[in-house]
């Protein structure tokens, strides 16, 4: 056997726990009809697919990437269950209420002209509808939903993935670009764990006025990262052309330019601490 057959291997046999966990979530939401045998089946053939199509270069854990495929394919095993198209249940559920109304109002069984009388509809669609019915592999009276449609995956997918790292790279650049005392009151605050007294302290303020610093530094960057992320939710000035709004642009201009040279970089760092780092005075006048 050679080394990439026996990787496949042993990434299949250490994570089966996960086709048994996935399973038994699906099978909490869903019609006793489920068979767990089926989709067990299922949720293997896919951690062995994920298995030997996993890269490890790509950065993601195989964990994530199976449980990612394993849902899918349970979800694919459930609709293909659930053979039904949503107009082919919903025929079948009125055919049922018709039926029941007229068995209560005759006290007997209707005949299908009664049946496609009661349903404005002729004897042809009343035995089509029936043919539905008793075709159906899952029980139609079990659930008035299709049942892929309660299995829900609410995990982030790439694109989720994409937009976070996005949205992260952005925020430490908004961070790092702010002006100096802004940038060690969001830093103290929000990445030291440190209180409003010491900083108060440490910069020679009152506390009243690190809070403001902090609600200043926020709104800043909520307009420098709205500004390249999301520009309709930036207010417009009242002043476009005074000081301070050039200084805000110049500010959006800074943060989205550190933003793309860290993107182009092999790795992102850290944000900065004051220890680690000279501290960058911003463009922002405070």
């Amino acid at each position: 056997m050679n080394n990439a057959a026996h990787s496949v291997d042993e990434l299949v046999v250490a994570h089966m726990p996960l086709v048994g966990y996935h399973v038994s979530e699906v099978l909490a939401r869903v019609p006793a009809t489920v068979v767990r045998e089926d989709l067990v089946s299922a949720g293997h053939l896919a951690l062995v697919l994920a298995a030997r199509a996993y890269d490890a270069e790509t950065g993601v854990p195989f964990a994530r990437y199976a449980a990612l495929r394993i849902r899918g394919a349970l979800i694919d095993e459930l609709r293909s269950m659930d053979w039904a198209s949503r107009g082919a249940r919903h025929r079948a559920r009125e055919l049922g209420a018709a039926h029941d109304r007229l068995t209560a109002t005759l006290g007997r069984t209707p005949s299908r002209t009664e049946l496609a009388s009661e349903l404005g509809t002729d004897v042809a669609a009343v035995d089509q509808a029936r043919q539905d019915a008793e075709r159906r592999v899952l029980s139609i009276d079990a659930t008035v939903h299709p049942v892929a449609d309660l299995v829900r995956d609410d995990a982030p997918g790439p694109e989720d993935n994409v937009l976070r790292v996005e949205r992260l790279r952005y925020l430490r650049a908004a961070v790092d670009t702010l002006p100096e005392r802004l940038r060690l009151v969001i830093e103290g605050l929000f990445l030291q764990d440190r209180s409003v007294a010491e900083l108060a302290e440490e910069l020679g303020v009152t506390q009243s006025r690190i809070s403001q610093l902090r609600t200043e530094g926020l709104g800043l960057m909520k307009d420098g990262l709205n500004a390249s992320l999301d520009p309709e939710l930036v207010p417009t000035a009242e002043r476009p052309d005074g000081v301070a709004e050039r200084r805000r642009r110049s500010y959006f201009a800074a943060v989205a330019s550190r933003a793309a040279m860290s993107a182009a970089a092999p790795a992102v760092p850290a944000v900065p601490t004051p220890h680690e780092a000279p501290v960058e005075q911003g463009t922002y006048a405070v």
